[in-house]
């Protein structure tokens, strides 16, 4: 193909990608979350008292960077740790309740950003853009 026309998508995929995570990364900052901590947060409303390990596994994230993200959500209330009790050695996470009502407004916020990112795409295109993003993710795997 058109070597411009594979500049320009990569361009645009680049320019979308950086304004889409610098608004939400704003939107959650009035919530007192980061970027990336929200996915913490959505796995552990599917069912809490999860290990770091399995967070580890499920962020895709290195162990130290959900270290960081359990200690700045445990500190700002939103989870708390508890040890194991068959074993000690494991530090099981749960939510508080303000981490259990964060949810709602966390939800809201996602969804004012893909409005923000879809609302002139026709149902239509929606399909068509999502077939053609899996494709792309598959192309990189």
């Amino acid at each position: 193909m058109n070597d411009n026309v594979d500049c320009d998508i990569r361009q645009s995929l680049d320019k979308v990608s950086s304004q889409m995570r610098r608004d939400y990364s704003e939107s959650l900052r009035e919530l007192n979350l980061y970027v990336g901590q929200e996915n913490l947060l959505f796995r552990l409303w599917q069912g809490d008292g999860i290990t770091q390990m399995q967070l580890c596994d499920h962020l895709k994230c290195e162990p130290p960077t959900v270290t960081n993200m359990v200690k700045s959500l445990e500190q700002n209330g939103f989870i708390y740790r508890k040890r194991d009790e068959k074993d000690a050695r494991i530090m099981r996470i749960f939510l508080t309740e303000k981490g259990e009502e964060i949810k709602g407004p966390v939800d809201l916020k996602w969804q004012q950003q893909q409005e923000k990112l879809l609302h002139t795409f026709s149902p239509e295109e929606r399909l068509l853009l999502r077939d053609l993003m899996k494709r792309m993710e598959k192309n990189l795997s």
